[in-house]
């Protein structure tokens, strides 16, 4: 059958017509779909990273910590509230409230969690989860014979941070005490006896540096807060030449409190970070607070970019600062031995 010539022509143009359609939908379809990936894209939400923090006693007394960690982690990008979300839970010295709280983290689903705290704390988040990461600050015993690690170099679990030698020290800062102020001869040392670290430093290191530098120890033991005025009213009929909190929770509660008891009975005091001479203290030797924080800081980057947490050796302090309140040694009429002034990382005038 033949197709007239006209008639080609109207089916020609009505082939050509539909081809154009097709083109045009098929242009407009792809336009659409390459403008419409990215928008998608965009549109998905970003997971903001969790972190579980874990601490001893409350926010007031825990917030120059806190606060120090939150600055680090800012150095290194983490912005509060827009990049990173932190939850906050405190025991307020109360260990039995330890499984409430860890387990509150475990069910927020947090990306790790900080330990702020001692062994008990530390202890307490590894039985709570054996998978989310938990990054020590440095406040517990020896992590490897307290079995939270394997060892230092490859700790093996869900468990690494640091280990700032707290209890270890204690020998040093007896000898810095007794060096920056002479008369000191008899020292009484308030300890928690329910911290093991605590009672190892005052019943096995502290001693051994004490004979060596001829001093007394007078422990006197502190099971809570209201053991303080107790304690505070025998230590005033006793009149010790010097006092040493040994440390913990319960003593960084009190510091303040410590430090006024000191002050008001013109008593040199030696204590195990800066904390306490911020507060009023007289002295204190400890690893370098601002770098332990900007090292924990570095643990959660790396955790937060995926690296395991049995892969990051737990690291010992590297820096360690002498803190000295001028102050307090001119309220409570003491003069500071000039080489140990000269010594200080920071002097408080």
């Amino acid at each position: 059958m033949r197709v007239a010539s006209g008639q080609r022509s109207v089916v020609s143009k009505t082939i050509g017509d539909k081809f154009v359609m097709k083109f045009i939908l098929f242009c407009v379809l792809t336009s659409f779909l390459l403008t419409a990936a990215p928008f998608a894209h965009a549109q998905q939400p970003t997971k903001v990273p969790r972190i579980g923090y874990l601490a001893p006693t409350d926010a007031a007394s825990d917030s120059t910590r806190s606060e120090g960690i939150r600055l680090a982690l800012r150095e290194l990008g983490y912005k509060e509230g827009d990049n990173i979300n932190t939850e906050y839970r405190y025991s307020e010295g109360k260990v039995d409230r330890l499984p409430a709280l860890t387990a509150e983290l475990v069910g927020l689903k947090v990306d790790l969690i900080i330990v702020a705290a001692g062994d008990p704390w530390i202890r307490a988040a590894k039985s709570a989860t054996k998978t989310i990461p938990i990054v020590m600050t440095g406040q517990g015993s020896d992590p490897v014979a307290a079995g939270f690690v394997d060892s230092l170099a490859r700790p093996g679990a869900n468990v690494t941070g640091l280990t700032t030698l707290n209890r270890e020290l204690g020998g040093k800062r007896l000898e810095i005490f007794k060096e920056g102020v002479a008369k000191v001869a008899r020292v009484a040392v308030l300890y928690d006896p329910a911290l093991r670290p605590s009672v190892i430093e005052v019943k096995e290191i502290l001693p051994v540096a004490a004979r060596a530098l001829r001093l007394t120890m007078q422990p006197w033991e502190v099971r809570d807060a209201g053991a303080f005025e107790k304690v505070f009213a025998a230590l005033t009929k006793a009149r010790p030449d010097g006092l040493y909190p040994a440390g913990g929770p319960l003593m960084r509660s009190h510091g303040k409190r410590i430090a006024d008891f000191a002050i008001k009975s013109r008593l040199p005091s030696m204590y195990t970070n800066r904390e306490y001479v911020d507060a009023g203290g007289l002295m204190s030797y400890g690893a370098d607070l601002t770098d332990s924080y900007r090292r924990v800081a570095y643990y959660v980057d790396r955790i937060l970019k995926g690296t395991k947490p049995a892969d990051l050796p737990v690291e010992q302090p590297t820096k360690f600062e002498l803190v000295i309140n001028l102050k307090t040694a001119k309220q409570i009429g003491v003069t500071i031995d000039p080489n140990v002034l000269a010594r200080a990382d920071r002097v408080i005038k």
